[in-house]
């Protein structure tokens, strides 16, 4: 399947991993989203990544804020120069550009998009639509479905747009065919977690038999439980995932709290 093509394969059956996302980078290190100095807290991030015996990162999209090419070039730098040791994988958000992605996956930082374990699999989806709000194709469900089929008992996805409202300003930008999505990693009794980022907090949900989680960005987060657009400066955040043949845990790092 195109966007499945070369897996990359993990010669254990459980992995540690990180999932960050939501960088909203600029083309320059002194750039700020909303007074933050998002350059800062990525390096913090992957600071405290280098810490933690990974096996590996990926990357839940919205690298840039101002789609530069320089912004791209310079998440790929900082990634070099960090003590970050293990590969780096990652997803497209509404605001990042296949190509440019394609462009910086070199070295540490790879474009596969199907991560093999011995008994699981780790499938990451592209929601990129032609709006803000995200849009899963019918042939990549398809493809999602037929790589479904033969994949191990054990499944867990990433996705940048979250799926099933949160009640709030970001629902206005929603996986618009979250349910279709969904229901693909339910029917298949395989799929135990649905992991996003998009909407820059920690959320948690159950779409039928399945849950659905989100984890903050490392940027600036959103607050929760308002129609209005509201950002907080709670520093930088990340998950932590343990996940394979014996199951899915995962923590929220909060880097200042």
């Amino acid at each position: 399947m195109a966007w499945f093509r070369h897996p990359y394969h993990f010669d254990k059956s459980s992995i540690k991993l990180a999932h960050i996302t939501d960088s909203h980078l600029f083309c320059d290190e002194m750039g700020t989203y909303f007074t933050v100095n998002t350059a800062d807290n990525f390096k913090r991030t992957l600071s405290y990544m280098a810490t933690c015996h990974l096996d590996a990162v990926i990357f839940g999209g919205d690298l840039t804020q101002d789609h530069s090419v320089e912004s791209y070039q310079l998440f790929a730098e900082l990634v070099r120069v960090s003590e970050l040791d293990c590969p780096v994988f990652w997803l497209p958000g509404n605001h990042d550009e296949l190509t440019e992605l394609e462009q910086i996956s070199l070295g540490q930082i790879h474009s596969n998009k199907h991560l093999r374990l011995n008994g699981a699999d780790i499938f990451l989806i592209n929601s990129k639509g032609e709006t803000p709000a995200g849009w899963c194709e019918q042939q990549h469900l398809f493809e999602l479905h037929q790589m479904l089929l033969c994949s191990s008992e054990q499944v867990l996805a990433f996705s940048h747009h979250h799926p099933v409202p949160i009640n709030g300003y970001l629902d206005k930008h929603i996986l618009e065919n979250g349910p279709a999505l969904l229901n693909c990693l339910v029917n298949s009794n395989k799929a135990v977690r649905l992991v996003h980022g998009h909407v820059h907090n920690d959320y948690q949900s159950t779409y039928r038999t399945m849950h659905v989680m989100a984890t903050p960005a490392t940027s600036i987060q959103f607050t929760k439980g308002t129609s209005q657009w509201q950002q907080q400066d709670r520093g930088p955040a990340l998950r932590i995932i343990n996940f394979g043949i014996n199951g899915f845990d995962s923590e929220v790092i909060w880097l200042d709290e």
